[in-house]
């Protein structure tokens, strides 16, 4: 595939229309541009305004309507890079094979191709099930907005069918690590640090404490990860700083993990009783475990990739979260990864394989003509 097959400059509209999360007209401009590119196609469109000061959702439906359950795809729109950032760091170009490009790897490629195949399917008469395409704005930040749509739609579904980038090489995700999102924030008691040191109670000390114990919370045989990657506090240099705080990032392979980490973040206390701590947030995403259905559901599409003419393999469990982690936790055979290949999601060298877009939407349109 090359620079003159159409999906390059097709998808290339979609990477050039940048839309970061809490970029709105960013946001519904790409829900703008799926609802324009179904028009007038046997595919009926929903779209669900947004709020919380977040972006519209929408639904795409097809298929046949015979009471079974439907096979569910789904898309997030919202990317992590700002505004500008195609016009400085990381412009729309094509370089051998790659596309590059602001969330075209993570996850604007996926959705877009996972779109074709869903019109391609839509328009062949060959599936056997209601079809529904779930795009959503704000998976970026956790999903607060379309988790509970998501969850809604996944258990009405035979299967879900996630477009977040393949991993290396190709694979696809059949497990992912559980995510969990505190904040921790700590008062003290200011004072000038020349005059009246003493009298003060520093708040960045405490957080230091705190820092080393969540970060010595981590077990890399247990696969749980804690990191503190955000950081602030202080007013001068000269004050005995009176407010800290920090951010908490939580990894965990099983459900009961998840409980426990939880409630060892929130539990917290004090090392100096004169500082005030406040820990919230919680676990924001559950594990997604290979169960034995999703491993069914694997063969199926391994069957599919091998009449399209290539060797799907999956990777081990990925650390990253994604809203195939809701569906997956209720029981919902859920496959994810299926979107495009590539590397360098949320940096300035991100970029797709241009070459994998006719395979992968030729796999997703075989999975919802015989799932």
């Amino acid at each position: 595939m090359t620079i003159h097959d159409p999906a390059v400059p097709a998808l290339s509209v979609w990477v050039a229309l940048e839309s970061p999360t809490h970029h709105v007209p960013g946001v519904n401009g790409m829900m703008d541009l799926v609802a324009n590119e179904v028009e007038g196609l046997p595919i009926a469109v929903e779209r669900i305004p947004g709020r919380d000061g977040l972006g519209d959702t929408l639904i795409l439906r097809a298929g046949v309507r015979n009471g079974e359950k439907a096979i569910a795809l789904m898309s997030h729109l919202d990317t992590v890079h700002p505004v500008g950032t195609s016009a400085k760091d990381l412009p729309v170009r094509v370089e051998g094979d790659r596309l590059y490009g602001p969330g075209v790897y993570d996850m604007k490629g996926g959705a877009w191709l996972a779109l074709q195949a869903f019109k391609d399917a839509a328009k062949s008469g060959a599936v056997q099930r209601p079809l529904v395409f779930l795009f959503t704005p704000d998976e970026e930040i956790g999903s607060p907005t379309s988790r509970a749509l998501i969850e809604d739609i996944g258990r009405e579904a035979k299967a879900v069918l996630v477009t977040e980038p393949a991993r290396e090489g190709g694979k696809i995700v059949t497990a992912r690590k559980g995510v969990g999102r505190f904040e921790v924030k700590l008062e003290g008691r200011p004072a000038h640090s020349g005059s009246r040191h003493a009298d003060g109670r520093n708040a960045i000390r405490e957080a230091a404490h705190q820092i080393l114990a969540i970060e010595g919370m981590t077990d890399y045989a247990r696969g749980i990860t804690t990191t503190v990657a955000l950081v602030g506090g202080g007013t001068a240099a000269n004050v005995i700083p009176q407010h800290a705080w920090f951010s908490v990032d939580c990894r965990v392979t099983t459900v009961a993990d998840g409980v426990a980490m939880e409630e060892r973040i929130l539990g917290l206390k004090s090392h100096d009783r004169d500082v005030k701590l406040s820990v919230t947030g919680g676990m924001n995403r559950p594990p997604y475990e290979k169960s034995p259905e999703v491993a069914a559901l694997y063969e199926q599409a391994r069957a599919v990739a091998a009449k399209v003419g290539f060797d799907l393999q999956d990777c081990p469990m990925t650390g990253g979260g994604s809203d195939g982690n809701f569906t997956a936790a209720l029981g919902i055979p859920t496959l994810d990864g299926l979107g495009i290949d590539g590397d360098g999601a949320h940096t300035l060298q991100e970029y797709a394989l241009i070459s994998s877009i006719a395979p992968r939407r030729a796999l997703i349109k075989g999975l919802l003509e015989t799932l």
